[in-house]
């Protein structure tokens, strides 16, 4: 099985799309098809975070060059698939509790599946009003499931679950770093950007999502 192959079925098991994960490593669409297919070669650099992001782990890479392309021949050993982990759907004043006291969530709530690896304490929550749908890739439409990771760092460009301490609101943003300044931005660009300025509380990171009724 060549590099493209792999990268394809990789994509697969975790359930994205090319769209999706074109966002996450910042490319297209077109070429990570072209490369999946084995007709474009790519970078090492961008090639380990492709790998790196779909936890494909690389034993052994040598470039060689022909006349117009740079041709990997890369041996792969991919990890063990992930098995599915029932998560509690929880509502969002629970959210703020489940932060505080981990483990604490009983056990009579709606359980959902993920393979991602959320961690012993994670939960999943319903999207809530329209700042996060957009035209682009991701969007998060009112009555999607997000599942959310408590002990998640803090990384640009990521989604969480924050609440804003004066007020006690909950509230799903991404979180951006430019010129020194941390944000909350929404996705629909209808609604304002909160800037942080030690006015909210992380609550956890969003790590995978569901359309509701599919």
């Amino acid at each position: 099985m060549d590099i493209g192959q792999i990268i394809r079925q990789a994509r697969r098991a975790k359930k994205l799309s090319l769209e999706q994960l074109a966002n996450e490593i910042g490319s297209d669409t077109g070429n990570l098809s072209r490369l999946e297919r084995g007709r474009q070669s790519t970078t090492p650099a961008k090639l380990r975070q492709i790998l790196a992001f779909l936890e494909i782990k690389l034993t052994d890479v040598q470039l060689s060059s022909s006349t117009d392309t740079e041709k990997a021949n890369v041996v792969m050993a991919l990890q063990p698939a992930r098995p599915p982990r029932s998560y509690p759907l929880i509502s969002w004043v629970q959210a703020g509790d489940a932060c505080e006291s981990p483990g604490r969530i009983g056990d009579t709530h709606r359980m959902i599946e993920s393979t991602e690896n959320a961690g012993p304490d994670a939960y999943w929550l319903t999207v809530s009003g329209h700042s996060m749908t957009c035209t682009g890739n991701p969007s998060f439409p009112e009555g999607s499931l997000i599942l959310v990771r408590p002990d998640a760092e803090i990384i640009n460009g990521k989604y969480y679950v924050v609440e804003m301490l004066d007020s006690g609101d909950k509230t799903f943003k991404q979180y951006v770093e430019d010129a020194g300044y941390s944000y909350l931005r929404p996705l629909n660009e209808k609604y304002r950007t909160i800037e942080i300025d030690g006015n909210c509380k992380f609550l956890g990171r969003v790590v995978d999502a569901k359309m509701s009724g599919l």
